[in-house]
């Protein structure tokens, strides 16, 4: 019979399911699998600067976790995505930008029970102006 799968639609998010056919989230029995969240409204409009964005990325991943009745607190992993210069000529010279700002506000969001964390740096993202992309996994009641 197996596990029973939930999909996760938060109000707001019913344009990823509808247009591009993936779940913002998928519940497998106390497991959350959060789909990579990007800085966009629910326009679907890049957020403006980078620690706006960096503010609406979390909080995006915030609604699937609320709508799955998880918190920050459940979030046992974390993968980020980010944008870096693709003009460095030294590969030497590549790195994360921002990423002290980044730090600043997930420590905003992640105040106690720290997940695993992996970032990662990229090209690109799905949309021009993206510049960080989160994709977490939570065990709801950990």
């Amino acid at each position: 019979m197996g596990t029973k799968r939930e999909i996760i639609i938060p109000e707001g998010m019913e344009i990823l399911y509808e247009k591009y056919r993936y779940c913002p989230g998928v519940k497998v029995g106390d497991t959350l699998y959060i789909a990579g969240q990007v800085g966009r409204d629910e326009n679907m409009q890049v957020v403006e600067g980078t620690e706006a964005q960096f503010d609406q990325t979390f909080k995006n991943v915030e609604k699937v976790l609320s709508a799955a009745g998880a918190t920050f607190d459940d979030v046992v992993e974390m993968i980020t995505y980010h944008v870096v210069d693709p003009a460095v000529e030294d590969q030497q010279d590549l790195k994360i930008p921002h990423l002290p700002l980044f730090i600043q506000v997930k420590d905003r969001y992640f105040t106690k029970n720290f997940p695993t964390w992996t970032g990662v740096g990229i090209m690109a993202l799905s949309t021009p102006g993206l510049i960080v992309e989160i994709k977490c996994t939570a065990v709801l009641g950990s």
